[in-house]
């Protein structure tokens, strides 16, 4: 349903993925470039694209090789969609709130606009269109609003980053007692590939904007460690209470500040490798400067 895009897997929900927190990553906290480059990982003999949702690395990797720009693969946000469903799903989503994301949802919306109910069998996965849609359409808002000159220049990057996941997240407020609900739709089994690619997009186009220029595994690590944190913040964000969700863009901007500082911690046990010298060490020392090269 979504153009294509850049794919890494995620948990819908994504506690898990937290952990990924662990791994070996370079941040570069005064990364400052607009418009920083796509992953090295280009083929230029594979030119189509094919359209699967079963599998969301194979597609992420076929996108790599079909050569085009970041900026070309993000300019099809809902494209996907038919006219007439695209009217429903837009009117149904006021009906969210009071009905949930569910057929009666689609039936309001559907009659709010003066379409036959029965356009709802037309959609092959009812509750899950129109979360998806929601999705699609949130990405092409934050979409518009970097587009728009969004002022991130006097934020250093994990700055940047927290203010794009709270402007996305804010777009979930008018839902969120009803997003429990949402997640547990994507995290059905013959959703889950969609929700991959959505996440994954929305990952990616947040990297892009905070001006990334990483590659190689550096460039597979952040969006993961980054999806972690965006989709730990999400399921804070709907047991918040505090006004404005105060304490959710606390709790991500911890969680930010964790990532970046694990950098320090992996630089001290590089010294160490440095200081064993031999060996392990050795190895170590090799492999820890392949990730961060560059970062001090």
């Amino acid at each position: 349903m979504l153009r294509s895009a850049t794919r890494v897997a995620f948990n819908p929900i994504g506690i898990r993925l937290l952990a990924s927190q662990c791994s070996f990553l370079r941040f570069s906290s005064d990364a400052h470039s607009p418009t920083p480059p796509l992953p090295p990982h280009q083929n230029p003999s594979h030119q189509q694209r094919q359209e699967s949702d079963a599998s969301a690395a194979g597609e992420h990797k076929e996108e790599e090789s079909s050569g085009k720009t970041h900026s070309e693969r993000r300019g099809r946000v809902r494209s996907d969609y038919q006219t007439e469903q695209l009217r429903v799903l837009q009117a149904a989503l006021p009906h969210v709130v009071k009905l949930g994301w569910s057929e009666g949802a689609l039936i309001s919306g559907a009659r709010d606009v003066g379409v036959s109910p029965s356009i709802v069998g037309t959609f092959s996965r009812k509750e899950a269109a129109l979360v998806e849609y929601f999705m699609d359409d949130c990405l092409q808002r934050l979409i518009d609003i970097i587009d728009s000159g969004v002022d991130l220049s006097n934020l250093i990057l994990s700055g940047r980053l927290a203010k794009l996941i709270q402007i996305r997240l804010e777009m979930q407020a008018p839902y969120i007692s009803k997003w429990p609900q949402a997640l547990s739709i994507q995290a059905q089994p013959m959703n889950i590939p969609t929700s991959f690619k959505q996440r994954a997009m929305l990952i990616d186009e947040i990297w892009h904007a905070s001006g990334d220029q990483s590659s190689d595994i550096d460039w597979y690590v952040k969006r993961t460690v980054l999806g972690g944190i965006y989709s730990t913040s999400e399921v804070y964000m709907v047991t918040d209470h505090s006004p404005e969700f105060r304490d959710t863009w606390s709790f991500l901007d911890c969680r930010i500040k964790d990532a970046f500082d694990l950098q320090k911690s992996v630089q001290e046990a590089t010294y160490l490798a440095e200081a064993v010298g031999a060996g392990m060490g050795t190895s170590l020392q090799g492999f820890m400067k392949r990730v961060f090269q560059g970062s001090s």
